[in-house]
């Protein structure tokens, strides 16, 4: 009858198979560089076609409305050279118009991409990218911090250029009506980059409530009452608390910040700098810190 012994030796390779530390052999590690993970995001971010079609949405929505707007003015100027009531309006209007004319189409422009940032991290959510994602990039915080950068780089780009092309558009609208529109003038650079800066803190904001809800739907809306709905409400409840709490929306940080002169029962101009500020820094912190700390 023959017995089977064990081999020390053999076992001994067996045993030392096994690292030392025991669980420290799954570590994690440091995970894939910042750069590559966003590189990897803008990636992403560029080969959806809902992103290319959302993108070509807001430059046509820009151009179209400038070149409306221009048009507009041009009527108005035209109503003001024979009719005196519409003059004396067309001088309380401050009498230059056609400086704001590339910039008409910034509220569409704001929810469109406000709509692209919440699409862009609810999206992770709620088709299952998340989980491929934060395997990917464990400390999630990066792949967050990319996905930010790229949203509101996009925005400001996007916003930039399709400002500067509306204007040129508009152009030669304008002097059909013997107006004159300086896109170099002090006053539309200014336009141009506040307006920019402002639908890039949208788009932040928006991915912020796209990650605190989870949700498309929910983050749109939700983004729709922020800045449309919130305005209109606070300007028809009566009340001098909502009349003083309208001007601390997000929505009106704009005006004060692009008035040549500082306009009556709004924040100055630095004032509705730090609000915005805030209003992107909270929710977009608070999100990182739950992204953080819930599950996928």
């Amino acid at each position: 009858m023959s017995s089977t012994t064990l081999d020390p030796s053999r076992s001994g390779a067996h045993a030392g198979d096994a690292p030392a530390g025991g669980i420290s052999g799954t570590s994690t590690g440091p995970g894939p560089s910042f750069f590559r993970v966003l590189n990897s995001e803008f990636i992403k971010f560029r080969t959806l076609l809902s992103t290319l079609i959302l993108l070509g949405c807001t430059v046509l929505v820009m151009v179209g409305f400038g070149a409306l707007s221009a048009w507009g003015t041009g009527q108005f100027a035209e109503a003001a050279a024979t009719d005196p009531e519409a003059a004396a309006a067309f001088a309380s209007q401050g009498g230059d118009l056609a400086v704001g004319v590339p910039t008409s189409g910034i509220a569409f422009a704001q929810l469109i991409l406000g709509s692209l940032g919440v699409l862009l991290m609810s999206s992770e959510f709620t088709t299952g990218m998340a989980r491929s994602t934060f395997a990917a990039v464990p400390k999630r915080i990066p792949a967050y911090a990319a996905k930010l950068l790229v949203v509101m780089v996009t925005a400001f780009v996007l916003t930039a250029a399709s400002v500067y092309l509306a204007g040129l558009v508009s152009l030669p609208i304008l002097e059909n009506y013997n107006l004159k529109l300086d896109l170099t003038s002090s006053q539309s650079v200014k336009l141009l980059l506040v307006n920019s800066l402002y639908v890039a803190a949208v788009a932040a904001i928006g991915m912020a409530l796209g990650s605190l809800i989870r949700n498309s739907a929910g983050g749109i809306m939700s983004l729709v009452g922020l800045f449309f709905v919130a305005p209109i409400a606070f300007q028809l409840i009566p009340g001098d608390f909502f009349v003083e709490a309208r001007k601390y929306l997000p929505g009106n940080t704009v005006e004060p910040m692009t008035a040549v002169q500082h306009v009556p029962d709004t924040l100055e101009a630095w004032q509705a700098a730090l609000v915005l500020g805030a209003w992107v820094v909270i929710p977009v912190v608070l999100a990182a810190v739950l992204l953080k700390k819930r599950d996928v």
